[in-house]
């Protein structure tokens, strides 16, 4: 083609607006350059910081990112997948909203790479990437019983929860090498959201009104305790201590600040592309990973 009719061609596809079919280009190519998140709550504070920085650092690999919020609804979720399915994803990154991993199974068997961030699902052999809730629990309950605190309360979530479980264990395990049990009335539920961390204090200072020192399975839950115990006219931390878990933004510049375990966020998220992008790129299944991260003490 001369330089002439191309430049003459170049100017029509400008006159007319032309876009290439990237659909059509991404079926000869067997790629679609799009990725699939799954996660379960977009209010959160943590899954949305979770969501921008995936965001982030794949639109710096020009791939494009389909992000699904299950709501903890199993049945959506599964919805979710079947649509990223049609969609020919890539790959898919998630956060499940429950243990249940056969959806996730033939996912994974239509040849779509599978990373889970954040949760370990019995019988699902996918990577895994995660903070190392057991050691952040056991590193809240040494530092508080470390203060002095022996009347201590505990914020949970659901027994199926994985990090809930296992947080609670961590905590469980400082707080027993002190000689102090945590069970009955000084643990109660508080589900996922601030305005559950306000009612579940309230059962607990009813139960157990010498408290000392309240943790909570997440940093949302602790807040909303903070706003409950101001509530009952208590001051944190001069009449009670409460901790949290997550280190999210809002718990620096909240009045007063919270201390609280920091969840490796960047790090998982950093580690999670890292995998899924190499199994894009050479799809091995059966040698799957499990990648723990440490957590830290964040004091303030």
């Amino acid at each position: 083609m001369s330089d002439r009719l191309l430049n003459r061609v170049e100017q029509a596809m400008k006159d007319l607006d032309y876009q290439p079919n990237l659909l059509a280009g991404s079926l000869r190519k067997k790629k679609t350059g799009t990725i699939g998140l799954v996660i379960p709550d977009s209010s959160n504070m943590l899954f949305a910081d979770i969501s921008k920085r995936f965001e982030d650092i794949f639109f710096s690999k020009n791939y494009n990112i389909i992000v699904c919020n299950s709501a903890y609804d199993l049945d959506r979720e599964v919805e979710h997948l079947k649509n990223l399915r049609s969609k020919m994803v890539d790959g898919i990154l998630m956060i499940p909203a429950t243990l249940e991993g056969g959806h996730i199974k033939k996912i994974q068997s239509s040849g779509i790479p599978v990373v889970i961030l954040d949760r370990k699902i019995p019988d699902l052999d996918v990577d895994y990437i995660m903070g190392d809730s057991y050691y952040g629990g056991f590193e809240a309950g040494k530092y508080i019983t470390g203060l002095g605190h022996t009347d201590i309360g505990y914020i949970d979530w659901v027994n199926t929860h994985f990090h809930s479980t296992q947080r609670k264990k961590g905590f469980k395990a400082a707080l027993s090498k002190k000689g102090i049990q945590l069970s009955g009335s000084r643990i109660v539920k508080g589900g996922f959201i601030y305005q559950g961390g306000v009612e579940a204090v309230k059962k607990l200072i009813e139960a157990n009104p010498g408290l000392t020192a309240i943790f909570s399975f997440n940093d949302t839950n602790a807040l909303g305790a903070i706003r409950g115990l101001a509530d009952l006219g208590y001051k944190v931390p001069d009449d009670i201590s409460v901790m949290g878990y997550d280190d999210i933004y809002l718990s620096s510049v909240y009045i007063p600040s919270l201390s609280t375990i920091h969840y490796p966020v960047e790090e998982m998220v950093k580690e999670a592309s890292k995998t899924l992008l190499a199994r894009i790129k050479e799809p091995i299944f059966n040698k799957n990973k499990v990648v723990l991260l440490k957590t830290s003490l964040v004091i303030r």
